[in-house]
This record gives C-alpha cells, structure tokens and sequence, in this order.
C-alpha cells in the first residue's frame, strides 16, 4: 500500500482534523487552542511534540539527512461567509487563506511516517507554524532552532489554492523567484500641531506626509530596474482629530514587494533615505519602523524537480503539474528557502462550480476537500523518497 492509498483511507479523519481547526480558528503568534490540539493529536499518533517559540515541532526516523516538512496554521482576522456548516463563529477570525488544510494534512503525513517509521532511511522534522498571515511565526521559529538539533538538509510545503483548477493540479516555480518579498513599513512624521487658522506657526505633518507618499511613488518609475517586479504600496495615512487642528504626528504604513534581492535591497533604502530627507525638507523629521522582513521566495531548482519527481510516482487521479509559477504575495517560507534547500508548491483545492468563485482571503472562499489526501500524501512519500535517495 502507497501513501496515497492509505491518504485515502485516513481521508475522513484529516477532513474532521481540518473542521475542527477552521471552527476555532485563531490568528498571530500566540494560538494556544490550535497548538494543543495539534499537540493532542501528535502524541495520539506516536509521537513526542515539543515547544518550539510559538510553534509545534516533531520528529521522526533514526539518525541520517533530515528533511522538514512545515505546515502553517494560523487564520486571517476577518469575518467568514463562507456558508460551511463548520464556519468559525466568532466573527473576528476565518480560514481564508486554507492554513486549516495544511496543519491536517501535515498531521495525517506524520501518522503514515510513523506507522512506516522503521523503514524511513533518515529524519523527518515537523514545523506547525503559527503567525505566517504576519510574517512572524517562521522567523521565531528559527529563532528557536526550529533548523537545528538537528540540522535540517532540506525543507518542504504545500499551499492549497482555491478557484476553479482541478483537483490534483500542482503549481511549482523551479527556474526563478515564486513569490514576492515583502517588507512592511511604518513612517511616523513629527511635526509642530497649531491651530489650523495659523498654519505658519507649526510644521504640519499631514502634507510632509503627502509629499513623502508622492516621492516615493518615483521610486518604482525612476530608480527602478524596469526589468524587474515592484510594489510600493501605502495602505494607511493617519492623521488629526479635527478639521481645524494641525496634528503634531502623521503616521504612514505601507508594503515593498520585489522579485528580485538587489531590487529589495534598493528600495528599502531609498523609501528610509526619501521619507526621512523629505521630512526634513518641511521642517520636521520622520521615523521608519519595519513591520516585517522576509525574502523573495526562491526555491531550489533541484530539490523542486526531485520533489516533482517524487509526486507523479503516486499515481494521484488528475496529477498535473503547471512549472514557472510566479506571484506578487509573499510567504515567510521564505525565510526557510534563505537558509536551506527548499521547495514550495500550490496544491489545486478548487470546485469546478460556483462554490470556485471567490479566491483566498475572501470571506466567502472556499476549499475544495477532496485535495486533503492528496497533500497528505505529497508530504509523507516525498519525505521518504528523499531520505532514501539522498542518504
């Protein structure tokens, strides 16, 4: 029996895994209900789950190369109208981006490993990551030694994907950049509050605010190599408390998004170097906070197709791959590809009816469950193939 047979049987349970965690969805860092339920779930499979920052990790096999395999699971703060009978009731937290599907994929993979642990040739680690939705969760994580003791050689995930792709779709990037950097950044802008009737007496740091929003804007059509990919983008100006007040402070927030490290590289300098000489130019002074650091995700072109390799053995009913996959969102998978060879793929989750209409981060988006085996499956036979092949 293959991994996808016996995916195929524990099928109901990793879709009653997956429900449970989308009805108590929880967001950030801190997500004490789904950790202890991932937890539960791990030590009733046989393994040892242990802390690691504000994540979950285990391990499998005997010595040898260790592969990861990393599932977030974290939710999106934000309302659910998705109509599912097991929607999260709060309100305030939903599933929208498929992490639920990752976390209960990743627990069936490590309850096949560990039925077939005597015959894995290496080490399997799991990371279950809280805080990807903010960039947090996978750098804490490594800051915790999620990449040590031991040593990892190498790394895997799954992304599921809604829309309307069939199931057994798989999208994949083994040439060139996936996803997008991100750096999120927040400008506070002081000024001197007057009165509005006297805007000569005070230094106003709504319209410091305005020409450093329009500056940097020149960044992406100026300073910009043109044959590569950015986004900067401002989302946030907040400023005052009344029509007739100048405010002391202005505060700004916004998202550089590259494809390219030298590129990223430029302009999270230059958006430093504008807002703050801007600043100056109207007579007040401007502070730069980074909300959130992570790099383009590149994946190993080896390890991809090894992975790609590895996953048309399963004979999966509709298994198609689509390579050079490129998006402007980023992952902080990222932050693992930096440091170890890795690979990232879209798993297609998608309903060939309305049910496909809305995409992720949608109140309304839906994921197909028939994909549940499927990335079960991907996990659990990849890791063991490349522990075997790569001894």
């Amino acid at each position: 029996m293959n991994y996808y047979e016996r995916a195929m049987e524990l099928k109901e349970e990793t879709i009653a895994n997956r429900r449970y965690m989308h009805a108590h969805a929880e967001t950030g860092l801190d997500m004490p209900g789904t950790k202890a339920f991932v937890m539960e779930k791990l030590t009733e499979y046989g393994l040892e789950p242990r802390d690691c920052g504000y994540g979950v990790t285990a391990t499998l096999g005997k010595g040898g190369k260790v592969i990861l395999l990393r599932a977030d699971m974290d939710a999106l703060p934000m309302p659910e109208e998705s109509g599912e009978p097991f929607a999260c009731p709060t309100g305030t937290e939903a599933h929208a981006c498929g992490h639920d599907f990752h976390a209960a994929m990743l627990l069936t993979a490590a309850k096949m490993l560990r039925e077939k642990e005597d015959t894995l040739e290496g080490t399997v680690k799991f990371m279950f990551q809280p805080a990807e939705e903010t960039f947090q969760g996978s750098k804490n994580m490594v800051g915790e030694g999620i990449l040590e003791n031991p040593k990892v050689d190498a790394a895997l995930a799954y992304h599921v994907s809604p829309g309307k792709t069939p199931i057994g779709t798989y999208m994949y990037n083994d040439k060139d950049t996936m996803m997008y950097s991100v750096d999120g950044f927040k400008i506070t802008v002081t000024g001197k509050g007057t009165h509005g009737a006297y805007p000569h007496s005070g230094v106003d740091p709504v319209n410091i605010g305005v020409h450093i929003h329009l500056a940097l804007q020149e960044l992406i059509a100026r300073e910009c190599n043109p044959t590569h990919s950015c986004v900067l983008t401002i989302g946030q100006f907040q400023a005052g408390t009344a029509a007739n007040i100048i405010p002391q402070t202005a505060v700004l927030q916004g998202t550089i998004r590259t494809n390219k490290v030298e590129a990223r590289e430029l302009l999270v300098r230059r958006m430093k170097e504008v807002s703050e000489k801007t600043a100056e130019v109207f007579g007040g002074s401007a502070e730069i906070e980074m909300i959130s650091e992570v790099p383009p995700l590149i994946c190993n072109p080896e390890l991809t197709d090894e992975i790609v390799g590895y996953m048309q053995e399963l004979g999966i009913p509709g298994m198609t791959g689509c390579p050079g996959i490129s998006a402007s969102a980023s992952e902080d998978f990222a932050v693992i590809a930096e440091k170890v060879p890795s690979t990232f793929m879209y798993l297609s989750a998608g309903y060939p009816d309305e049910r496909g209409e809305f995409p992720a981060h949608h109140p309304k988006v839906r994921f197909n469950e028939e994909v549940c085996p499927v990335g079960a499956a991907c996990l659990a036979h990849c890791a063991a193939q490349w522990l075997k092949n790569n001894k």
